[in-house]
């Protein structure tokens, strides 16, 4: 999905340089979830279980908002 790759491209780009080994583990982890379960996170219908994650979609909902 074209969407999920802008979404999530831009929090590599912009963050996943600068992150700790957590969070890229945590990013890593991210990517292996299924397309349907990740939109409906990033389009804040739901949110993730796993902790790991809710930094990461937080960060990545919020980027147009600031």
């Amino acid at each position: 999905m074209r969407e999920l790759d802008q979404l999530l491209g831009w929090w590599l780009d912009a963050r996943y340089a600068h992150a700790g080994d957590a969070a890229r583990a945590a990013f890593s982890a991210l990517l292996e979830q299924p397309d349907p379960e990740l939109w409906h996170w990033l389009q804040g219908h739901d949110a993730p279980d796993d902790a790991r994650f809710r930094g990461i979609i937080d960060e990545i909902r919020s980027r147009d908002r600031v």
